[in-house]
């Protein structure tokens, strides 16, 4: 299996679980830098190879296109992917949801600096707005959508991550730029100190953990008994992802992403 140019790996002693996977490739959406993921995701994995006895290695890549693109070529065992990247590569992938994070809805949001003059959306009229990729769900669909909702004309351009989008409007390069609550309180407070957050959309069905159509079923479900445990057993690796737990998840949960009917064109081969 092709394997991120971007990835750290660890190897630990196999259980005596006897599985038809050798290793498991977990490949993590590019929000946020390399070394930030890695830092959030690398424990987690720790925890999650010796819960099920395979070992794991993280990956990712350095923009979500580049994602999009190993998604659309199954380069991923399991994955944590936007809602919007999950409607599509469910239907055209196969991929299958074990898991999302619990009590949580995903929305977006738009940043301004604190001490900018910007009180409103209709006020971005006629600037150049600041966005991780054109599929990211919350920080660039949903708020995109509002501002085309709303006929208000901005022009919108893609700085590769959430933690750009920040660190760019925290600069003064951009007046406003889109992301999420969860990388936004990820964020260095150095940055996001200079910031408010001025609008926030309405919540949908957040991020998926979702493993691929050639997941051995018995695997499968230990990942998943494996996350859903994980607030219980050890919940300080949950400190990091800013998320409470997960809970298990089912293909139709991300209905309500669906029926936005949204048709934004991923980066495939």
């Amino acid at each position: 299996m092709r394997i991120s140019i971007i990835t750290i790996g660890f190897l630990l002693l196999l259980s005596s679980t006897v599985t038809a996977k050798e290793s498991i490739v977990f490949g993590v959406v590019p929000q946020q830098s390399a070394s930030k993921l890695a830092s959030q995701w690398l424990p987690v994995m720790n925890y999650l190879s010796k819960e099920v006895g395979v070992p794991m290695t993280f990956a990712t890549k350095p923009s979500i296109p580049e994602f999009e693109r190993e998604l659309s070529q199954n380069g991923y065992d399991i994955a944590y992917m936007n809602p919007y990247h999950y409607t599509v590569f469910s239907r055209e992938n196969d991929y299958r949801a074990i898991a999302k994070a619990k009590d949580k809805l995903i929305k977006g949001i738009i940043v301004v600096r604190k001490d900018s003059s910007y009180n409103s959306m209709a006020e971005l009229s006629g600037t150049a707005v600041a966005f991780p990729s054109p599929a990211a769900f919350a920080a660039s669909i949903l708020s995109r959508g509002y501002f085309i909702q709303q006929g208000i004309d901005i022009t919108p351009t893609y700085v590769r991550s959430h933690d750009s989008v920040y660190l760019n409007v925290a600069k003064g390069l951009f007046p406003a730029g889109g992301g999420v609550k969860r990388t936004f309180n990820a964020m260095d407070p150095k940055v996001t100190d200079q910031l408010k957050i001025m609008w926030e959309s309405k919540g949908y069905t957040p991020h998926a953990i979702a493993v691929s159509a050639d997941m051995p079923s018995d695997l499968k479900q230990r990942l998943q008994q494996a996350f859903i445990k994980m607030d219980a057993e050890m919940p300080e690796l949950l400190l990091p992802l800013k998320v409470k737990g997960f809970v298990a998840a089912e293909d139709s949960d991300w209905d309500d992403v669906r029926e936005l009917a949204i048709n934004v064109e991923l980066s495939r081969e």
